[in-house]
């Protein structure tokens, strides 16, 4: 079958830094696209629903991250494999791989669907979800779950266009949804009057578009992703060794996303004044935290490429290269969130609702110093992953959640709202007490490995 050379990228030559960058760009502008389905509605819901509809939807950012986290894990350490093998050139195996995974998500997705749909309330109830929001935010989640199979469908295509060195395409499918899902907003809450649900409603709608305008894409643009009859045929050992990557991805994110639900259950006590606050600082915090993103998951494709084509030393040079760009970034950060944080909340909540606004704020002066350490997790976590290393990645996010918990245990509801946002910083450098150890423990393996086959 034909390589089409102008729609893969192969990063397996060429200077690591340039290539990182080139892929990093649309990485990051894609996540920012992709969050903006709940920013959106957040932004609609705050500015013609009011306070209480922003609480609502915004409660909900945590646990949408831990359903739709677990998921796009899943796809991502899928797509592993398929850029391993792309890295190699044993297309026949890559091909195979890509049948796999649509199985294995397609399942995930149903199997969620029905098990969230069942346990809705009771999980908001958990989170301490105010009794006069509860209808709003059950109501919003409901729809969200039931179209869990569009976003398992997305994922799963843009991580396929990514293990092969695309990253532009699936951004471009990306902005189109997410105009259609502002307009949509617009139509349902301003228009025909359909209050929270209708942003549900919206998100899904645009979601949808985003995957099906993937799989057009796919079918016209990359004969090497083109599927045959032979690449289904069932292998219950290519299933245990895309789970073996998957699930530990999957996992990372779902443990990362429970313990934000923890700090959201423990933030709730405080009242929607707070809950609200703390949304749009998330909110905004997600946004300026997409490069890290970005570079994670451009990092799990150069790595695993690299791995795949036994380049080792390319490896090395693009994770150094890698956190001086995030170091770099993270400066940045410090001074936008400390310093303008308080203007940006603007997008979400009118600038009258000064309680609201003061909220944010005490989360960025908390926070902003521990974002190199969050910048540091991505690199070495998705470094790991790249390589073909599952489990150190997930224990990463053990020691995350085990440090959150620790936080809100001991603070919440017994001390200041800026107590509960000492979580986050806690987390992040909890988190890194696995991975950088193992990294570098991996790294000098290879290196001696290399030295006794020289010798």
């Amino acid at each position: 079958m034909k390589l089409t050379k102008d729609k893969t990228n192969d990063m397996t030559v060429g200077n690591p830094v340039s290539l990182i960058i080139r892929f990093m760009i649309p990485m990051c502008l894609g996540n920012i696209f992709q969050q903006f389905y709940n920013i959106a509605d957040s932004i609609v819901a705050g500015q013609f629903l009011g306070v209480d509809a922003l609480a609502a939807i915004g409660s909900t950012g945590s646990l949408m991250f831990f359903v739709t986290g677990w998921l796009n894990g899943l796809s991502s350490g899928f797509a592993i494999l398929v850029s391993q093998w792309f890295g190699a050139k044993q297309y026949d195996k890559m091909r195979h791989y890509v049948a796999m995974s649509i199985y294995l998500a397609a399942a995930f997705a149903i199997v969620m669907t029905i098990g969230f749909e069942a346990l809705n309330e009771p999980i908001l109830r958990l989170m301490n979800s105010p009794e006069d929001l509860m209808g709003s935010v059950k109501g919003y989640m409901g729809i969200i779950y039931a179209g869990l199979i569009v976003t398992a469908a997305y994922n799963s295509l843009a991580a396929f266009l990514r293990a092969l060195g695309d990253s532009k395409s699936p951004l471009y499918f990306l902005i189109i949804s997410a105009v259609i899902n502002v307009f949509l907003d617009i139509l349902f809450i301003v228009k025909i009057g359909m209050g929270v649900e209708g942003c549900a409603y919206a998100t899904v709608i645009a979601q949808a578009i985003s995957a099906v305008c993937c799989l057009i894409y796919i079918i016209k643009k990359f004969p090497i992703l083109h599927l045959k009859k032979e690449n289904f045929e069932v292998s219950f050992t290519s299933f245990r060794y895309l789970l073996a990557l998957g699930i530990p991805m999957g996992l990372q994110f779902s443990i990362t996303a429970i313990g934000t639900i923890i700090v959201q259950g423990a933030v709730n006590i405080y009242g929607s004044v707070y809950m609200a606050g703390f949304s749009a600082a998330g909110k905004i915090q997600n946004i300026i935290a997409t490069v890290f993103v970005a570079f994670g998951a451009t990092m799990a494709t150069y790595v695993g490429q690299n791995r795949g084509a036994g380049k080792m030393d390319r490896v090395k040079a693009g994770m150094k290269y890698t956190q001086i760009m995030i170091l770099i970034w993270s400066v940045i950060t410090m001074i936008i969130m400390f310093f303008f944080g308080k203007y940006m909340t603007w997008l979400f909540i009118d600038k009258s609702q000064t309680d609201v606004i003061n909220v944010s704020v005490t989360y960025f002066h908390t926070v902003f110093w521990a974002y190199p350490f969050l910048g540091s997790i991505f690199l070495y976590r998705n470094g790991l992953q790249g390589l073909g290393y599952g489990l150190v990645p997930m224990l990463g996010g053990v020691f995350e959640l085990a440090a959150r918990s620790a936080i809100v245990m001991f603070v919440a509801g017994k001390t200041s709202f800026a107590g509960v946002c000492l979580a986050d910083p806690a987390a992040w450098i909890a988190a890194l007490i696995p991975l950088i150890p193992y990294y570098i423990y991996v790294m000098k393996k290879w290196s001696r490995g290399k030295k006794e086959t020289a010798a």
